[in-house]
């Protein structure tokens, strides 16, 4: 009986990457045991040599454990885009954030605004900075502790708008979804996956990373908001 292949990953991912290894499982693979954490946490132990047999998080951060030797050489394969969507508590009235200048001036009067740990919320805090109202709105940011998503933040009325992917905030309970960024602030993050350079069964851990990066894929990712890369 084959030993259950080890993998970890950024919690935006956690729903699809269940679905993609019972998916490959199907076909006789081994199965995965799966944990799924902040990204911040994830890197830090991939990169202290905690063993695993893959992990998967924003490319950004694998393409950092890659230059520090703790990937598989030529393992890397993109898994899936995810966009940013907005989101209001459910009773909420709807806010216009169907422009660039519409949703600035929106954030601008939110009482507080909740944003994420990982890279699309890097990415929000740049968008505030080309806008250049970084200082106005410091006081207000509410960044989700790690593991915990925003929408939580937005369902129980601690921010009165949130930012995350929409893989996070669908399906979540007591928010109303706005939909994605106005043109021009779009917001994209890409999910790779790599075998790490300890892992126990590299060459499990790839057929399943080239599986999850396959075409046949392609209809999961859309049912978890995601798409392929």
């Amino acid at each position: 009986m084959s030993t259950a292949l080890t993998l970890i990953s950024s919690m935006a991912t956690r729903h699809l990457l269940t679905a993609l290894a019972q998916a490959h499982a199907r076909t006789g693979a081994p199965a995965v045991h799966q944990e799924s954490v902040g990204g911040v946490d994830a890197a830090r132990r991939v990169q202290e040599g905690e063993a695993f047999d893959l992990v998967v998080l924003a490319s950004e951060a694998i393409a950092k454990l890659e230059a520090a030797g703790r990937l598989r050489p030529g393992s890397v394969r993109p898994i899936a885009d995810s966009s940013v969507e907005i989101a209001v508590p459910a009773a909420a009235p709807r806010p216009d954030v169907g422009s660039e200048a519409a949703l600035r001036a929106t954030l601008l009067r939110a009482r507080a605004i909740g944003y994420s740990t990982g890279p699309s919320g890097t990415a929000l805090l740049q968008l505030f900075e080309r806008w250049g109202v970084t200082e106005a709105l410091k006081a207000r940011l509410v960044q989700a502790r790690p593991g915990v998503p925003v929408g939580g933040l937005v369902a129980s009325g601690e921010v009165e708008i949130g930012f995350q992917q929409l893989s996070e905030l669908m399906d979540l309970p007591g928010i109303r979804l706005l939909g994605g960024m106005p043109p021009g602030t779009e917001i994209v993050s890409r999910f790779s996956g790599a075998v790490t350079a300890n892992a126990a069964q590299p060459e499990a851990a790839q057929a399943l990373l080239d599986f999850m990066a396959s075409p046949a894929t392609e209809a999961l990712k859309q049912q978890h908001g995601m798409r392929a890369a």
